[in-house]
């Protein structure tokens, strides 16, 4: 079993896909996709904080046309809840069925081997995919058409969530105790695993994806992306604050602003109707690209020469 043929014919095809859904990247990423989609292989994507990698999964799968399918990982995530579980609620009105039925089943069984074989079929109803509750990575097998999953912040999960994943990476299949192993019905899902780097992911998980790290963009990157999310800001406002939040990320921050965060901040300046930095304004609207209140006090005094340099830059 392999993927659906793909939309994409080339690197250059993909990257023009994901802007033409307003996802600027860096051909580095758009050849990371590429070689996902042709290879069969899972990606982990790294990077810091709000450098795009979640909505690099979200614009792939608007592009090939697939369902997104996200689980979101946390410490304590189990099989339960991220593969299958049972539907116990029907198991126990299928259990009530079958004992008021009881007599109808074992009419005609001769003795207490007979009756054990009668029992033992229904049994194995029981545990079948009727009763069966998919979870995030078995809905991913079970889509006919394809799909596209996201396993998100991965190093959010333990170690042994790692270990059950390593079977669906490498063969694109798991394996119940109950039912055997179930595969991908339809073509292989493209799977994207997302990292913050809040700890170091396993070799073995590591040796069957695909990497891709994601930095900060640089000036002319980042640019382009808020020309293409906010293209209604002034060209000048524009230069302004993207060399403000390059200065930013050179200081020593407890968060330094992501992508996200200039998105924002974008939007923001645009709304209060602002056509150039000033200390006020940037003291007045810190706390939408800084996430902790000790930053920004620290960051005050420098405001100042942070707007210089801005300026000097833009």
């Amino acid at each position: 079993m392999s993927t659906a043929p793909t939309p994409f014919g080339s690197v250059a095809e993909v990257q023009a896909g994901l802007e033409s859904a307003n996802y600027i990247c860096s051909t580095q990423i758009a050849t990371a996709v590429y070689l996902a989609l042709e290879l069969d292989k899972p990606i982990l994507v790294e990077g810091p904080p709000g450098v795009g990698k979640t909505e690099l999964a979200k614009t792939t799968a608007a592009l090939l046309n697939h369902p997104l399918i996200r689980l979101q990982c946390y410490e304590g995530l189990d099989e339960a809840k991220a593969l299958y579980e049972w539907k116990y609620a029907k198991q126990l009105l299928y259990i009530q069925v079958l004992k008021e039925q009881l007599g109808d089943v074992l009419a005609g069984a001769k003795g207490l081997q007979a009756s054990l074989e009668r029992l033992h079929e229904f049994g194995d109803v029981f545990f079948s995919e009727d009763f069966l509750e998919p979870r995030p990575l078995l809905k991913a097998l079970q889509e006919e058409a394809g799909a596209v999953l996201l396993i998100d912040e991965i190093d959010k999960a333990d170690q042994e969530f790692e270990s059950m994943l390593l079977e669906l990476l490498s063969d694109f299949q798991v394996s119940i105790p109950e039912l055997g192993t179930l595969r991908a019905k339809g073509p292989r899902p493209l799977v994207f695993l997302t990292s913050n780097n809040t700890r170091e992911v396993s070799d073995a998980l590591k040796r069957r994806c695909l990497h891709l790290y994601i930095p900060f963009p640089e000036a002319p990157l980042e640019r382009a992306i808020v020309q293409a999310r906010v293209p209604e800001i002034p060209p000048a406002l524009e230069r302004e604050l993207v060399a403000f939040i390059q200065a930013l990320r050179e200081k020593d921050l407890k968060k330094v602003p992501a992508i996200s965060e200039t998105i924002d901040w974008a939007r923001t300046l645009l709304l209060l109707n602002a056509e150039q930095l000033d200390s006020q304004l940037v003291q007045d609207t810190l706390n939408v690209i800084l996430k902790f209140q000790d930053d920004i006090e620290a960051l005050t005094p420098e405001l100042p020469s942070l707007l210089a340099t801005a300026r000097k830059s833009a």
